[in-house]
């Protein structure tokens, strides 16, 4: 039997790196799969790749910034599956860099609120699903930058660290309810989040530079996003069923230093 066989699994941001992955493993392993992003072209390549394997996957156009394209993803599950059992929070933007005294009130609300809010208002949709059966999974995809203080700007390590506090309190606080949350912390991943920043001109690139770069070189290499989206496929399935309220860290070991 397949590890998520005829679960009911919503990914977000799932057109691509590690959400395309996780989509397709879950697929893979029985899940059907409502998949949410903002890029139509790229959630059209994942339905026929996961089609094509013989998947089981819808997909939704999504914005984790707008609170009705959230309730109408969850919906999309619920009409289309009857329920749903497991929800991934991995969509998520990065920051410049910008430590406190140069971010902006533009970055930083943005950054919150597709990073915590977001994830805080899908978790409030689906938990009230969850609540009804006593069952249920939730996974956010967190950073190791919500772990330490120097691996991106204010807002990515403030937004980071909120979403592991909100999968604390929420594992715990449900636990008896028969729901699971955990958070996954990778290291710097082979994805297209660091494209949008243009490292030559940061707000603060002399302190940029003093401050976190020397740390990137400690970085043993970036990961494939499959291989951190089978930390994601491990935390949905029963074989986890006493994992609650965790945060995995994967990182090839570069915060093990």
């Amino acid at each position: 039997m397949k590890n998520l066989e005829n679960k009911i699994a919503i990914v977000t941001g799932a057109g691509s790196g590690l959400g395309k992955a996780i989509a397709i493993l879950y697929a893979a392993n029985g899940a059907k799969v409502v998949a949410a992003d903002v890029n139509e072209a790229t959630l059209a390549e994942l339905e026929k790749e996961v089609t094509a394997a013989g998947g089981i996957i819808k997909t939704v156009k999504a914005n984790m910034a707008v609170s009705e394209d959230i309730e109408a993803m969850v919906k999309t599950a619920v009409d289309s599956y009857g329920t749903v059992d497991i929800l991934v929070n991995n969509a998520g933007v990065m920051d410049d860099f910008s430590p406190v005294a140069d971010v902006t009130d533009a970055l930083w609300d943005r950054v919150m609120k597709i990073n915590v809010d977001g994830p805080m208002k899908a978790m409030r949709s689906v938990l009230k699903i969850m609540l009804s059966k006593k069952t249920g999974v939730i996974i956010n995809i967190s950073s190791i930058g919500g772990l330490f203080g120097a691996r991106a700007g204010a807002a990515y390590t403030a937004s980071k660290h909120a979403l592991i506090g909100l999968t604390k309190n929420t594992g715990y606080m449900y636990a008896k309810a028969g729901i699971r949350c955990n958070a996954i912390a990778p290291g710097q991943m082979n994805t297209n989040i660091g494209n949008t920043i243009d490292f030559e001109h940061l707000p603060a690139l002399a302190l940029v530079n003093e401050r976190i770069m020397p740390g990137m070189a400690l970085n043993p290499r970036g990961s494939d996003p499959m291989e951190v989206a089978k930390v994601a496929l491990f935390l949905a399935s029963e074989d986890a069923s006493f994992v609650n309220g965790a945060v995995i860290t994967a990182d090839g070991g570069w915060t093990a230093y």
